[in-house]
């Protein structure tokens, strides 16, 4: 019988966690907001991650910014991983933006918006 969840589903799904404490109290730059990790895309051999986070409260400049300064910690970040894990190696890291949120919220706004004073003539009629 199959297992229910790959091997590499469980350890994103544990990176992620990790991420999350390693990102909120393990770095002390002042210049990386608040950052929140969306989901770990893991390889199936294990040894790459594609990180898509979110920095709230950042405007396009600072969300290029933030990655920027991600990657560049981003070997201080995975021997952090690498402590906490039990793992045989730990995966290369690599951050990237997730828009995600703000395509979501863009789709709200575009769902929300009143009508047009031309449509509410028609429905008049």
């Amino acid at each position: 019988m199959a297992r229910e969840f790959k091997r590499s589903a469980r350890v994103a799904s544990q990176m992620q966690k990790e991420l999350a404490v390693i990102l909120q109290q393990g770095i002390k730059d002042p210049r990386i907001g608040f950052i929140t990790v969306n989901e770990v895309e893991l390889s199936k051999d294990l040894t790459a991650a594609k990180i898509y986070i979110t920095a709230l409260g950042a405007d396009q400049q600072g969300q290029k910014d933030n990655i920027k300064w991600l990657n560049e910690a981003a070997p201080h970040i995975r021997s952090e991983m690498g402590k906490r894990m039990r793992l045989r190696s730990v995966p290369y890291i690599k951050f990237y933006y997730d828009d995600s949120f703000e395509k979501g919220m863009r789709v709200s706004e575009l769902l929300v918006e009143p009508k047009s004073s031309t449509d509410i003539a028609e429905d008049d009629d």
